[in-house]
């Protein structure tokens, strides 16, 4: 008992604070002790209380202020003995946030090829197309209504009525009254896709004879012109081509921001003016600046225009007749950006940009997430413009020159089959 209370002690104070953990149920009893001290003080048995000793044991919170001291310094020891037990408690909880680096390199590691990232770009397509192929084959015999059927789900997919037809004359031959399966449809679509954009197949090369080999990137709003031109600046930078940038689309600041971070990265100066400038005016003093510094390259990012707003197709016919004052032979290369999940609306935009600035190659983008990566080969049967390069991403390596065979076999479904060219 004796000890107790001297811990109270130690705990209360002596008297002058309260408990701060252990002593909540002691001070009840300090109280009680004090309050049966108060009315007996005028008995006689109880002068003997304010003897030293008692106090010390009864009423540890009033009188034994010097008495504290010895005590403290006594059971210091005690007092730091337990709460040595928490901080152990605590250290069993550290050791469990360290596996948390594992799973940012299991992130890491799938790195997917460019194959892997088009074939999961083009998934939706492809699922779609075997999805439908598979419910009209199954169990039945190849015949003219199959054909039909299959002709409707391959157009339904912006293959295109040409392409449609030539899949379905393929299939017929040497199948006919026959039971087919849906890899054979999906191996024969392959083969037909890729017969039909080998030839659009073209990569994007720079003339050296040409200084600068002038650029002119058009298309609608949204369709990723300025993020191409970036990425494709930074692909002829580290080929060791020097490149000028031209921020022509100057009804948006967000784009004329975007093109100056960019340029800063890759190395490449920026040409621009004020919001809402001439575009023309500007494209004439990129030129003039690419000239000046012996540029190998000089790419034109222009504003977003609908194919039908005459107005807006009209600024880009300026644009094209200031350029050629300064270089007749100018713009070299005219690209159209095209957004793969449009389908049927990118048909029309190649047909009137052709019209209005001569486009001479294509590239499309947001082929990821869209279940209409077909029109790219309907456009590539109707107007055999070559294809340079598509994309699959946001990434700069999302943007890969384009081949014929790897978007047949990621669009039909079949990557597991040999495809011939």
């Amino acid at each position: 008992m004796s000890e107790k209370q001297g811990f109270f002690k130690r705990l209360f104070g002596g008297g002058k604070s309260a408990p701060e953990k252990p002593g909540e149920e002691k001070p009840d009893v300090a109280e009680e002790a004090i309050a049966e001290a108060a009315p007996e003080p005028s008995s006689e048995p109880e002068p003997e209380a304010p003897v030293s000793p008692e106090p010390a044991e009864n009423a540890p919170t009033e009188e034994p202020e010097p008495e504290l001291p010895p005590s403290l310094e006594a059971a210091t020891p005690e007092v730091a003995a337990e709460p040595v037990p928490e901080p152990e408690a605590i250290e069993p909880v550290t050791p469990e946030p360290e596996p948390a680096p594992e799973p940012e390199q299991a992130a890491e590691e799938p790195k997917k090829s460019w194959f892997g990232r088009l074939t999961s770009g083009l998934s939706r397509s492809s699922s779609a197309l075997k999805e439908s192929l598979v419910s009209i084959v199954a169990k039945r015999k190849l015949d003219d209504a199959m054909l039909e059927d299959l002709e409707d789900v391959l157009i339904a997919a912006d293959l295109g009525v040409e392409t449609a037809m030539r899949i379905t004359e393929s299939l017929a031959k040497g199948r006919y009254d026959k039971e087919i399966s849906d890899a054979e449809v999906r191996a024969v679509l392959a083969e037909e896709v890729a017969r039909t954009l080998e030839p659009v197949a073209v990569p994007l090369e720079i003339d050296p004879a040409r200084k600068p080999h002038v650029i002119l990137v058009v298309g609608v709003n949204g369709t990723g012109k300025t993020t191409t031109i970036a990425k494709l600046a930074g692909k002829f930078r580290d080929e060791g081509k020097s490149v000028v940038l031209a921020a022509g689309d100057t009804f948006r600041a967000a784009a004329v921001e975007q093109l100056k971070i960019w340029g800063g990265r890759i190395g490449a100066p920026v040409v621009s003016r004020e919001i809402g400038a001439d575009a023309a005016g500007l494209a004439f003093d990129a030129l003039d600046k690419a000239k000046s510094e012996e540029a190998d390259v000089l790419m034109i990012d222009t504003a977003g225009r609908l194919q039908n707003k005459a107005d807006l197709m009209a600024e880009l016919e300026k644009i094209i007749r200031v350029i050629r004052k300064k270089d007749e032979t100018a713009p070299h290369t005219v690209l159209l950006t095209l957004d793969a999940t449009t389908g049927q609306n990118a048909m029309q935009q190649v047909e009137i940009f052709g019209k209005v600035a001569g486009v001479t190659g294509l590239i499309m983008t947001k082929l990821d997430g869209t279940a209409r990566g077909g029109i790219l080969v309907a456009i590539s049967a109707k107007h055999k413009l070559p294809v340079h390069a598509i994309g699959v991403g946001e990434g700069i390596d999302d943007l890969q020159p384009f081949d014929a065979n790897e978007f047949a076999r990621a669009i039909a479904g079949a990557d597991a089959l040999e495809v011939e060219a």
